[in-house]
């Protein structure tokens, strides 16, 4: 059943949340996620990028070899990043600092790799800007938020600004990384909750975008078995 432009655009806020439901570019987004800005910032770069390189792979998807398809799609990628890294270093090059080697690292990062083969490729333009945008939208609010509450119980402030000053003690294990894991998966079983774990089967989603998911549902159909 194909799928409305609504449900197209909030798809990726809850139920099919690319780091908290889908689980992909968990890396970056426990390594920002240590400051609120960090994770605003990072999103915002993400959501710019996935929604650009949806549009462009979609619009070239049929003159793209197919043989070739995910070097084409790591070139249209890379260009976005470049722009998105350039203007961070001429208008924030705070951020950009901070932000440091996880700005490049977009390239490779698995939610628009992920979204390009198995979204954009296969859709129009319009639709595969709208699950850009809602995919973007998903993962800037997640990193938002995991860095919000790390900052607000590691460091007592949410954006630098004071909250909690003299009422709690910071817990400075809350800017590590087990306190990054602690917020992560807490916020995976809220989501889980309100979902009632109603995720699309791996199969179903073609594991979850992954570039080598027909070879790998090749390898089970010889094998004579599939879960």
């Amino acid at each position: 059943m194909k799928k409305s432009k609504l449900q197209i655009l909030t798809n990726g806020i809850i139920r099919e949340n690319p780091v908290l439901v889908l689980v992909l570019g968990t890396c970056p987004t426990l390594a920002i996620s240590t400051q609120a800005i960090n994770g605003l910032g990072m999103g915002v770069s993400v959501l710019v990028v996935l929604t650009c390189s949806n549009i462009m792979i979609s619009a070239l998807k049929r003159i793209i070899p197919d043989t070739v398809r995910i070097p084409c799609y790591i070139v249209v990628i890379a260009s976005f990043v470049t722009m998105v890294q350039l203007a961070l270093k001429a208008y924030l090059p705070s951020l950009d600092k901070a932000l440091g080697v996880y700005i490049p690292l977009i390239v490779v990062n698995c939610i628009i790799l992920g979204r390009a083969e198995a979204f954009a490729s296969k859709n129009s333009v319009i639709d595969s800007m709208l699950d850009g945008i809602g995919m973007g939208i998903g993962y800037t609010l997640t990193a938002t938020v995991m860095a919000c509450i790390r900052e607000l119980l590691g460091s007592g402030t949410i954006f630098g600004h004071a909250v909690t000053a003299g009422t709690i003690t910071p817990f400075t294990i809350m800017v590590m990384a087990p306190g990054g894991f602690f917020i992560f998966g807490t916020l995976i079983a809220i989501v889980n909750k309100l979902t009632k774990g109603k995720v699309k089967d791996k199969q179903q989603n073609k594991c979850l975008g992954c570039p080598g998911a027909a070879f790998c549902s090749q390898k089970v159909e010889e094998g004579g078995a599939e879960e």
